[in-house]
């Protein structure tokens, strides 16, 4: 299942001008508001007038990337894994608690955390699947980290301590965090939503262009998701699990062949995966 996009501007130029805590800020890039809707099957369905953005800006990457949240004391570090997932590792500058987002497997985050000399205190899994749980037993065995996840799957979530459900408040580090059940991939799928750091962690049900294919949920389930998403401030940035833009902006073009805002990020797409660069994180904004 993808999702079909409508772009209300088109982005100027390609050359990163400077780099700030690690993002490329792109100028003259305008902002690509993008009108979304789903599609199941033959079936268009409408979504509101809530959008994502995602070529506004984009990541320099050496081993993985790094992101600083000026809005709060929570530093959010890409680490890709296998071969287009992504794990987030969470540090609390201010008390050293360190978390990660979806491991696929054990040695990338174990990399990134040596790299730094920091420990692991918690893993949070957005949902039971083996590419986003993988690394649970390892790294919980190496460094005695607590794993939290979904009580719809406290079941098939490898090594589970900590269970929330969809409303749950739990603190990381003195950071509130929302959770929110977004089934339509899973039926146990959630997402982790950092009120004060304007960040939240989706894994599969929502992509930059796209959403999360249907394994066990329904159609009705994933629009209530995404709608629950998209209904977040504007200023919300979205950290995803996989590495799909550019092939959504082919399936989109496909669709919308004569769409040149479209065409214009595709381009842009296309340049930063050229460059072995991501093109997460995308943000919610107005259509």
């Amino acid at each position: 299942m993808q999702m079909l996009s409508k772009a209300s501007s088109a982005m100027a130029s390609f050359p990163c001008s400077r780099v700030r805590s690690g993002l490329c800020v792109w100028p003259g890039l305008r902002q690509l508001c993008i009108r979304k809707g789903l599609e199941y099957g033959l079936r268009l369905l409408s979504m509101p007038l809530k959008t994502l953005r995602g070529a506004s800006r984009s990541l320099r990457v050496a081993e993985f990337c790094s992101v600083t949240n000026v809005s709060s004391s929570l530093q959010i570090e890409l680490v890709p894994c296998l071969r287009d997932n992504y794990a987030y590792l969470l540090h609390d500058v201010d008390t050293g608690t360190v978390g990660v987002v979806d491991p696929s497997i054990a040695m990338p985050i174990i990399d990134a955390l040596s790299r730094k000399n920091r420990n692991l205190n918690y893993i949070l899994n957005t949902h039971h699947h083996h590419d986003h749980t993988g690394g649970n037993a390892e790294l919980k065995a190496r460094y005695g980290a607590k794993v939290i996840g979904s009580g719809i799957d406290k079941d098939r979530i490898p090594g589970i301590d900590i269970v929330l459900n969809d409303g749950d408040k739990w603190m990381f580090a003195g950071h509130e965090v929302h959770v929110i059940e977004t089934p339509g991939h899973t039926r146990g799928h959630i997402s982790f939503y950092f009120p004060s750091s304007a960040a939240i962690f989706t894994g599969d049900t929502l992509f930059s262009l796209s959403c999360g294919k249907l394994f066990e949920g329904t159609p009705e389930q994933m629009l209530s998701s995404l709608q629950r998403i998209v209904s977040l401030p504007d200023d919300t940035n979205i950290y995803c699990g996989h590495e799909y833009t550019l092939s959504n902006s082919k399936f989109a073009l496909s669709i919308e062949p004569k769409n040149e805002a479209l065409q214009s990020y595709a381009a842009h797409v296309t340049h930063l995966r050229n460059k072995g660069l991501p093109t997460v994180i995308s943000i919610v904004c107005l259509s």
